[in-house]
């Protein structure tokens, strides 16, 4: 039987129709900028997110490294989640390559900050002791809420108090089509707001490689000089880029509409998980009441639970069964739909967990993450 993996929505292959577009790029040089490939690419993600510029990067990190260092200072401070990638995912290159600090705000449990909170937490700029506020980000979809999407009306309020005090907003959006599929938005919707978005293609688009930063044409050049600055200029990227013009493109063989299939075997899969002994909530922001594992909190493609087991041995279960999950914060286990996973694979995957739980010893689990 082969291999079930729900580690993460980076492990897709690319479609047959990447692949041949992959073959038959047009290349040139893009750090010269006449790569038609890569142009045409972050030409059409600025046009759905309706922003002047887009910008190609090798992944979603870098987006968002080179969207901090076209914003910030140096010593300067951002604003973000405590839970948020850019904060505990990044290898700190807020401080280390952009020299900036974060201050960090509880996440609540639909992947927001409370706006309150945000408009608290500006620094005093007549302080000398204190760092300058220089930016907000948010992530959509959340991931440690188990990929709640932000809604339109949310950043607008969040983009506002930007706005009021002067600095950019920022949106860590890696699964930001997840966030417009599962709400049936506009990207629009969710990008207005911001002056910076970026998206990865190597997520639920199913691209090998990549992401695209998009903002104004003023932002995006100062983030294309940063981008050179941390070795991300690539040459005949096109190759790479021709995928991401697949995913992003209308009709069959395009990556953004089939996103509900993801979501709906995500909810599948957990309604399924919910009625298993030894499956719990996840707790904390991801399910913060005790109990079964909520699927109602299943909103996109993530499903994030709990093990009343030992969770090495649960895994290693799963794993004989040729299934992958991984481990997450909290004592958690993780388990993401995308391109690839067809309905009857969740279907075999429900029957390899419950085998597995069947298999391993029950053990309890602290209500608390």
């Amino acid at each position: 039987m082969p291999r079930i993996d729900l580690r993460s929505d980076t492990v897709t292959h690319p479609s047959p129709a990447m692949r041949r577009a992959m073959a038959e790029a047009e290349l040139g040089d893009d750090v010269f900028g006449d790569d038609p490939t890569v142009n045409a690419l972050e030409e059409r993600a600025a046009e759905l997110l309706g922003k002047e510029a887009g910008l190609f990067v090798a992944s979603g990190t870098m987006g968002n490294l080179v969207a901090q260092m076209a914003h910030l200072a140096r010593g300067q401070e951002t604003i973000a989640g405590r839970e948020h990638h850019m904060v505990i995912d990044e290898a700190a290159g807020h401080a280390v390559i952009v020299g900036a600090s974060m201050r960090s705000l509880e996440d609540r449990p639909d992947g927001t900050m409370d706006p309150a909170d945000i408009a608290a937490a500006f620094r005093d700029p007549t302080d000398p002791h204190e760092p300058i506020t220089g930016l907000i980000t948010l992530e959509n979809t959340h991931a440690h809420s188990m990929g709640q999407p932000l809604t339109p009306e949310y950043t607008r309020e969040v983009a506002a108090i930007a706005r009021a005090h002067g600095v950019p907003l920022h949106i860590d959006g890696a699964r930001f089509w997840n966030a417009v599929v599962a709400q049936g938005v506009r990207a629009t919707d969710l990008s207005d707001p911001a002056d910076t978005v970026t998206f990865c293609l190597s997520k639920a688009l199913a691209c090998p490689v990549g992401s695209v930063l998009v903002g104004s044409r003023e932002v995006i050049w100062r983030a294309r000089r940063a981008r050179k600055m941390v070795g991300g200029g690539m040459r005949q990227a096109g190759v790479l880029a021709a995928a991401g013009l697949v995913a992003l493109s209308d009709g069959p063989d395009g990556m953004i509409e089939r996103l509900a299939e993801d979501h709906a075997n995500a909810r599948r899969l957990a309604e399924a998980l919910s009625s298993f002994d030894g499956v719990v909530s996840a707790g904390g922001t991801t399910q913060p009441a005790p109990g079964p594992l909520d699927p109602s909190r299943v909103r996109t493609n993530f499903v994030v639970f709990r093990v009343e087991r030992d969770r090495a041995a649960f895994l290693a279960a799963l794993r004989a069964r040729d299934v992958e999950m991984v481990e997450y914060p909290h004592g958690q286990v993780r388990a993401v739909t995308h391109y690839g996973v067809t309905a009857s694979d969740i279907e075999t995957v429900i029957a390899a967990t419950r085998d597995a739980l069947a298999e391993t010893s029950p053990v309890s689990v602290s209500a608390g993450a």
